[in-house]
């Protein structure tokens, strides 16, 4: 599983790093068009915005899997043992509900209905269910990082 684990990390790592590539491009397209030319260009800002989506949610899913991810755990710290295993436990708990309900479920109905309602964005006039597609994708992340998660 541990080696899967690794595949799974290796291939968010290189689909993060393209988007992140593909955004610096974009916006210094924005910028040379917009100072340098007489027409600056008309899909980057949107184009943008959809790569930062996408970037956030599949990157917290990636740190999430890292277990990097912000967590305030000042009174844990000073519990005993038993009760952070409980803790612990209620809070792995809360994320896999979240990632399944709140990313899977409800992103999947999503992708879905703005499928088909053949939604598309005004610039690009691509469908805004491939926009939306990265909730459902990075909820199941979510849930094998979480199912796949071992006690430190």
């Amino acid at each position: 599983m541990k080696q899967i684990r690794q595949q799974v990390d290796q291939i968010v790592e290189r689909v993060l790093i393209l988007i992140l590539g593909v955004m610096v491009f974009n916006v210094l397209w924005q910028v040379f068009t917009r100072f340098f030319t007489s027409s600056p260009s008309a899909f980057t800002d949107e184009l943008a915005r959809y790569l930062m989506i996408w970037l956030g949610i599949l990157g917290a899913a990636y740190v999430a899997g890292k277990q990097e991810h912000v967590a305030i755990d000042f009174f844990v710290k000073k519990l005993k043992h038993s009760q952070r295993t409980k803790i612990d436990l209620f809070v792995r708990i809360s994320i896999l509900s979240f990632a399944l309900f709140g990313m899977v479920v409800g992103g999947g109905r999503l992708v879905y209905i703005t499928y088909k309602l053949e939604q598309n964005s005004p610039s690009l006039q691509i469908p805004l269910a491939i926009v939306y597609a990265i909730i459902p994708i990075s909820g199941l992340l979510i849930l094998f990082y979480k199912l796949t998660q071992h006690k430190e």
